[in-house]
């Protein structure tokens, strides 16, 4: 992995004048069974480039870790019946940056319409910049349901024992669909 990245100054100025959150508290993500959920991803997100860093993707609402996930399964050409699990993983941060909505993103240079595309180009330098900063997440809103989510940078977070898996359940998509898309 790559962790060289040239920064806008301007961003990290942004971002230094941001007053880092600490953090304690549970949030919910969904993973493959066969997969470590305390493991992130190096492939490259909305937040984190690829190859450069691995980040976690969590979220604070459980329906909000289901929604992501569906919406990546149903993009392909049959959605997979792969085994999924949900878990609520407790964590830790120290050195937190918020985001509480998509407005509040407009001061590093992501306006409504980029987050609505799904532009990653900008969300990932403000995630790479952030790290940079020694920053051990992100508190974003969500782009696939009415919430936040919390990306980590694992290698940022103090300890290891900062996060930990405090509950896992098997997903039911049926169910999941029945209960969020009623009219």
């Amino acid at each position: 992995m790559s962790g060289d990245f040239i920064h806008d100054p301007d961003l990290l100025d942004a971002l230094e004048a941001m007053e880092p959150q600490s953090l304690d508290q549970s949030v919910w993500r969904v993973s493959w069974a066969t997969r470590d959920p305390l493991v992130g991803g190096t492939g490259g997100g909305r937040w984190h480039p690829p190859g450069h860093f691995e980040a976690l993707y969590t979220s604070l609402e459980e329906d909000g870790a289901m929604a992501e996930i569906y919406h990546h399964l149903s993009k392909a050409p049959i959605f997979s019946s792969s085994h999924v699990k949900l878990y609520a993983l407790r964590v830790r941060t120290r050195r937190t940056l918020v985001f509480t909505d998509a407005a509040s993103l407009e001061n590093v240079g992501i306006d409504h319409e980029t987050f609505r595309r799904a532009d990653p180009a900008r969300s990932r330098e403000i995630g790479s910049a952030a790290r940079f900063l020694d920053m051990d997440g992100l508190i974003v809103p969500s782009a696939r349901w009415p919430c936040a989510n919390l990306v980590l940078f694992p290698d940022r977070l103090s300890d290891r024992e900062d996060f930990w898996i405090e509950e896992t359940r098997d997903v039911n998509w049926p169910a999941w669909r029945e209960k969020t898309y009623r009219d």
